[in-house]
């Protein structure tokens, strides 16, 4: 144990959790690599939990914080804010809901409880949907509307949250229907829970699910919920936290593959556009947004070093056609993967969209999770040189690959290549 590591665990929660038995300390990083305390370099296949959206030491970025660093760094809300407007009018625009109004946070769970308190004070309703197997941060709010046991801290809840088939395709009651029937199946399982509700605020849903292992239902599943949702004149929230900016490749936005229902009313974001700065936020339709009527502010969101920041590396993005190239490369590193998994008996599904892959592992013969090999396997793909996340809901068995968007096809083949190694060793 290093000494870096004992000093943690002197100070820190015991459920604060490291990767690996021998935990990393990363000094830093340059476009798709890292390196750790020890001279160690990485391929890097999860960029600080889809954070790293562009690359490690974007000079557009590093330079925009420098400078703006050298201007002012805080200010809070109280005063305007050249930068946080700027960044605000190119989210709206691009978030495709009209008349938009953002309002920026310092991370996803902040995002979404901001979400939450909108659509339930917008509604006069604590009762909110949420999907199973989702996960939307870590605050109380939150957690009371997280289904996902492993990240489900507590029972007890500001919020009465009931879960709705649908998140997960290949697993639970409808997993054996085709996408149609799967679909009309959850939409009458929706239709059967509201006949049993009264004046339900919001649904909440990430269209793929992050923590969850990378699930997704068939496209258009969130279109047929829209319809029964506008019905009832229930709110929907897209926790775009994980999906947005273009990382599933088809799209921008993850709800664009359910587009058939229009924008959400509600959507949130984090990780990506900040590129390592603390950055989250909410879009919503202005008389969403503006329901509240007691003041509020906030003290970090939208600080000009991190809302240059999220300029400079947006516009990055968008001039590099970053979402294009986790289409092309992304699929090829899925196919690349989905060529390892079909050689071994452990992988029950190699799943995702774009730069958002995820490889289920099972005990050999049987549909069972088998998180001690997902461990395994992160450790030896370690050994080999790349970093990778894990999670699921059935105990953490799959293995979550989500590179920066500028991933090269050389750098996704060689870490194709560490990953089937990985894969062999565990196995």
């Amino acid at each position: 144990m290093t000494g870096l590591h004992e000093r943690h665990l002197a100070v820190s929660p015991d459920w604060l959790a490291l990767y690996y038995r021998h935990p990393l300390e990363l000094t830093h990083g340059e476009g798709r690599h890292v390196w750790d305390a020890d001279g160690n370099r990485y391929l890097d296949f999860f960029g600080g939990i889809l954070t790293t959206m562009t690359a490690h030491a974007l000079p557009e970025v590093t330079k925009a914080v420098s400078e703006q660093a050298g201007r002012i760094i805080h200010s809070s809300t109280l005063y305007l804010n050249r930068p946080m407007v700027e960044l605000a009018e190119r989210v709206a625009a691009l978030s495709g809901i009209p008349d938009a109004r953002v309002f920026f946070t310092t991370s996803g769970t902040e995002a979404n409880d901001t979400a939450l308190l909108l659509a339930t004070a917008h509604r006069g309703s604590n009762q909110i949907l949420a999907m199973r197997n989702s996960y939307h941060g870590r605050s109380f709010s939150a957690v009371s509307i997280t289904g996902n046991r492993s990240w489900s801290t507590t029972s007890l809840s500001p919020l009465q949250t009931l879960y709705v088939h649908g998140g997960v395709r290949t697993r639970g009651p409808y997993a054996e229907l085709s996408d149609e029937r799967f679909i009309k199946a959850c939409v009458a399982d929706l239709e059967d829970l509201l006949g049993h509700t009264r004046g339900v605020a919001a649904l909440i849903a990430e269209p793929v699910q992050g923590v969850g292992g990378f699930t997704a239902p068939p496209d258009g599943l969130y279109a047929a919920f829209r319809e029964v949702l506008d019905r009832h004149g229930i709110l929907w929230i897209s926790d775009e936290v994980q999906t947005g900016w273009g990382r599933t490749g088809d799209h921008f936005w993850g709800w664009q593959a359910h587009a058939s229902s229009g924008p959400p009313d509600i959507l949130t974001f984090a990780k990506g556009i900040g590129n390592g700065m603390s950055i989250g936020g909410v879009v919503a339709r202005a008389d969403v947004m503006n329901c509240l009527d007691a003041n509020s502010i906030s003290t970090f969101g939208g600080s000009p070093v991190t809302m240059a920041a999220g300029l400079a590396n947006l516009s990055y993005l968008l001039e590099h056609d970053l979402q294009g190239n986790a289409r092309r490369v992304g699929g090829l590193l899925i196919e690349r993967l989905r060529a390892v998994g079909a050689g071994s008996p452990a992988v029950r599904e190699v799943r995702g969209r774009g730069l958002m892959i995820g490889i289920e592992l099972v005990r050999p013969g049987t549909d069972e999770a088998d998180p001690d090999r997902a461990a395994a396997v992160l450790e030896a793909a370690r050994a080999g040189g790349l970093l990778i996340g894990k999670g699921g809901g059935h105990n953490t068995s799959v293995l979550r690959i989500a590179p920066p968007l500028s991933l090269t096809v050389a750098e996704a083949e060689e870490g194709a290549e560490i990953l089937g190694q990985a894969l062999h060793t565990a196995t």
